[in-house]
């Protein structure tokens, strides 16, 4: 069992469904490599593409790191004030929009693939 794994089986009912439906399509179908970070699950290929983000209300934060820089057509993302990040939360499986989502999962991947990330914090 995987570090991401241990994580997601500490929590119960809804999020831990969540959370192992993502992971499962992140993880096995996608690929994609897990890592523990900041607590929580992120998933990245040559950078940061998402991370899993368990909320006190409940739900699970599906984020993506380069959020700012998807075309979010699908309507899902909210950046919650964030410059970079956005997100979408859900509370149940029957919440996940999955064909959407999976076209929002593939740009980033896309993104992630062919651009390379520029760190926007200016050096001293």
């Amino acid at each position: 069992m995987t570090d991401v794994e241990d994580f997601i089986n500490q929590y119960e009912g809804n999020q831990q469904k969540v959370m192992r439906l993502l992971h499962n399509l992140l993880a096995t179908e996608l690929n994609l490599t897990e890592k523990i970070r900041f607590g929580i699950p992120f998933y990245y290929k040559k950078s940061w593409i998402c991370y899993l983000n368990p909320t006190k209300k409940g739900t699970i934060e599906f984020a993506f790191t380069r959020g700012n820089e998807l075309s979010n057509e699908q309507g899902l993302l909210d950046s919650k004030g964030r410059k970079q990040v956005y997100s979408v939360e859900f509370e149940n499986i029957s919440d996940i929009p999955h064909e959407r989502l999976n076209e929002i999962i593939q740009e980033a991947i896309l993104l992630d693939e062919t651009k390379p990330y520029q760190s926007k914090r200016k050096l001293k």
